[in-house]
């Protein structure tokens, strides 16, 4: 009974320090993103939203790096969780990356599609209008946790 309870708060800190870096890798690539693309419309006087076509021009030269602000910041933020865990394995690299992905697909539904806000896409815009872009960053989600992982091993910080 006592190593269950044991095992339950300790799977209940690892997610909550999951959910830590995963709300933090999160923040730090979507104000990046959005900078970069006020530093198009502001500093580069590149077409906003609002003077089109489609997403203006100023987003439409950042969707390329996306998946690479994703790609960093959720290895960076991965090998950070990974090595706060006492036995880091390739499954829970893994499983927190499709966590990770799996939150974001949520939350960018509802953040970026469905709550009425300046910078609102459209479901089409989103989905269809941001390929290959949305699924690379979906991918580099999923990545940047099993990255972290081969790092950490590669450093000899763990056993395979």
């Amino acid at each position: 009974m006592e190593k269950e309870l044991q095992i339950k708060e300790n799977t209940k800190r690892q997610f909550g320090r999951s959910m830590l870096w995963y709300w933090i890798s999160y923040y730090v690539v979507t104000i990046i993103g959005v900078g970069h693309t006020f530093f198009n419309v502001l500093v580069l006087n590149m077409g906003s939203m609002s003077q089109g076509p489609g997403l203006g021009e100023g987003y439409e030269a950042t969707r390329a790096w996306h998946p690479l602000y994703n790609i960093i910041f959720f290895t960076i933020f991965g090998l950070i969780y990974m090595k706060g865990l006492k036995q880091p394995t390739f499954k829970k690299a893994l499983t927190t990356g499709l966590l990770w992905s799996g939150i974001s697909i949520v939350i960018d539904l509802i953040g970026w599609v469905l709550i009425p806000h300046p910078l609102q896409l459209t479901f089409k815009q989103f989905y269809i209008e941001y390929q290959p872009w949305i699924t690379l960053v979906y991918l580099a989600m999923i990545a940047g946790p099993v990255l972290g992982y081969w790092i950490l091993t590669k450093k000899g910080h763990t056993h395979r």
